[in-house]
């Protein structure tokens, strides 16, 4: 059973269509992006997979719960951290915390153990308001997991935040994911979806118009090339030679087998597709 099961969603605002048609699927512990420019429906998406907003039609599953017609179900499955802070800023981390658990019904010990688990330890008793961003956005993350969800939302989660922060969150969640927890996160940073999902849909205008793992939709781009630098007969030699040609293996094979190749790599990235589907160009 898919921990996230999407049919035909649709949404529209008068007569503008915001979501047209959306179906996917997300299984158990897989990481699943959600890309598109400004304005393509990912926030309108989101918040109708979360209980949010009402869909205009179609069907949308949290962990076998229809978000509509089992809505307390589904959401109790749930956790969110949209990219707007969600707490309080003059109360402290564990204040927030406890608040936040107080509501789901969380017990002391259970605040406890994730502030331990994230390590907030040294900023518990600080107020939110002082902290950097990088440590609200873990507080945020240890707020959503607090009711053990079992299917985690990401809106942004690394937005602003410095390389260092941004890898160390990274960690976060992909022990989040080892746990057990399915995610599904937007984000405009294509390396960070390259290297964190498993698979990415990209939206465009209020539609799919590509889903499938990273590096096969990298590997359908055109003209892809493999850029060589070898040593031979002391000299340096670079060549590059296009993916489509039948010639290349036999090329690469050649200059693998009888010189010291220096440098090798194929150009094409997640960015290179994302920028052709989401400006009208065909793959």
């Amino acid at each position: 059973m898919p921990m996230i099961d999407v049919k035909h969603l649709s949404k529209t605002l008068g007569t503008t269509t915001i979501v047209n048609d959306l179906s996917f699927s997300v299984a158990q512990r897989e990481v699943f992006g959600l890309l598109g420019p400004n304005g393509a429906g990912k926030t309108t998406t989101v918040r109708m997979l979360t209980g949010l907003l009402r869909p205009t039609s179609g069907t949308v599953t949290i962990a076998g719960y229809d978000i509509v017609q089992q809505r307390r179900q589904a959401v109790q499955t749930i956790g969110v951290v949209f990219e707007l802070p969600a707490l309080y800023p003059q109360l402290t981390v564990e204040e927030n915390l406890h608040f936040a658990a107080a509501i789901r019904g969380g017990e002391r010990a259970h605040v406890l153990h994730i502030i331990e688990q994230f390590g907030l330890q040294a900023y518990r008793r600080h107020e939110v308001r002082t902290l950097s961003k990088g440590w609200r956005q873990r507080t945020m993350l240890a707020r959503a997991l607090l009711a053990s969800p079992r299917v985690l939302f990401l809106d942004e989660p690394t937005s602003g935040l410095d390389p260092h922060a941004a890898a160390t969150l990274h960690q976060t969640l992909g022990a989040v994911r080892d746990a057990g927890v399915t995610i599904l996160m937007t984000t405009h940073d294509m390396v960070e979806a390259a290297t964190l999902c498993h698979r990415v849909g990209i939206l465009n205008r209020g539609v799919l118009v590509a889903l499938d793992v990273p590096s096969a939709l990298v590997d359908r781009l055109p003209n892809r090339m493999v850029r060589v630098t070898w040593w031979e007969s002391g000299q340096l030699r670079r060549a590059s030679v296009s993916l489509s040609d039948p010639n290349t293996p036999a090329f690469l094979h050649n200059v693998l087998a009888h010189h010291r190749v220096l440098e090798m790599e194929t150009t094409g990235t997640l960015d290179e597709v994302y920028r052709q589907l989401t400006t009208g160009q065909e793959m």
